[in-house]
């Protein structure tokens, strides 16, 4: 028997501003535990950009710099979008693959 692990993914849609995009984005590198952020207006995807898990602080924000100055941007055309943040679930379910009855 082999085992194979499936990670939840836990999506988090929030209404923002225009102008508090920028903030939100930045809290949401820092925090770290994000995979993807995508950034959308009713049903089209303006900007979407995966993350590295568990990297935050300063050094994310170092690494992020052209991507805030892109958002900063897109925030100044936009006033009410969606933030969606993409995460991976703390708990790791190992799921188990039998082999087919038939087989024997």
């Amino acid at each position: 028997m082999t085992g194979k692990e499936r990670v939840k993914i836990n999506l988090e849609e929030i209404k923002v501003k225009g102008n508090q995009l920028v903030d939100k984005i930045k809290e949401v590198i820092e925090e770290g535990n994000a995979r993807r952020v995508s950034i959308r207006k009713g049903d089209r995807t303006l900007l979407e950009f995966p993350l590295t898990v568990g990297v935050g602080g300063a050094t994310a924000a170092i690494f992020f710099t052209p991507v805030l100055a892109a958002i900063g941007a897109l925030a100044a055309l936009v006033t009410d979008v969606e933030v969606v943040i993409e995460r991976d679930e703390d708990d790791v379910e190992i799921v188990e693959e039998t082999e087919s009855a038939d087989a024997e």
